[in-house]
């Protein structure tokens, strides 16, 4: 089983107009709706190749239900998020069907208390001892939680020699390639941003150096 970790889950809602201009009012032609963040994301994929997937993270209020709901629609994923106060984020793509951009707007997402994020931290320990073979550290924090938490999971799934992937940004990703990580997958620009490189050969380099044993730019 692959365990997918999203700390800050969504619910990406997409909206298509004809064309998307600044100050107008627009008709929308269709509405989509899907659980997101990176991990899911990840998970649907895997699980979509065969795998069996677990997928955690947080998830509260209205749109976390619809995100549960949708949930329990996808064949292979197994859903053991962790209940927070605050409400899930939500994520709206506004799609311009006569240029064919797509236009992001991204909500910061719920509030973490600490005594949420030791539930969440007891809960991902129990479910890398349920015969977890790799875990996907995937997305950005939400407020509340500390920005080296990526770093602590790393090395919770180390000592419980379980494999690594992390995707994530920013100082998150700085902190997180230091707790030695068998795999990061940055974009170009975040790796030049961990490096200060824009040569994608001296970057993975120096991010190997950090700590990543292996690296996977896009």
């Amino acid at each position: 089983m692959i365990l997918t970790v999203t700390l800050n889950t969504a619910l990406d809602i997409t909206y298509r107009v004809r064309e998307l201009r600044p100050h107008g009012s627009h008709r929308v032609s269709e509405v989509t709706e899907r659980p997101g963040g990176k991990g899911l994301n990840v998970a649907r994929v895997l699980a979509a190749l065969g795998h069996e997937v677990t997928v955690t993270g947080f998830t509260g209020g209205a749109t976390g239900r619809v995100v549960q709901e949708q949930l329990t629609d996808t064949p292979g994923v197994l859903d053991a998020l962790v209940p927070v106060s605050g409400a899930t984020r939500r994520t709206i793509a506004v799609v311009d069907d006569h240029t064919g951009d797509t236009t992001q707007l991204n909500e910061p997402g719920p509030t973490v208390t600490s005594a949420e994020w030791s539930a969440f931290q007891e809960a991902y320990e129990g479910l890398l001892g349920d015969g977890v073979s790799a875990v996907a550290l995937c997305g950005s924090l939400p407020p509340g939680v500390p920005v080296g938490a990526y770093a602590g999971l790393i090395r919770t799934a180390r000592t419980a020699g379980v494999p690594v992937l992390l995707d994530t940004s920013g100082e998150p990703l700085r902190r997180g390639v230091a707790a030695r990580p068998d795999i990061v997958k940055p974009n170009a620009d975040e790796l030049a941003e961990l490096t200060g490189s824009h040569d994608p050969s001296r970057a993975t380099q120096d991010a190997r150096r950090r700590g990543a044993r292996a690296v996977v730019a896009s």
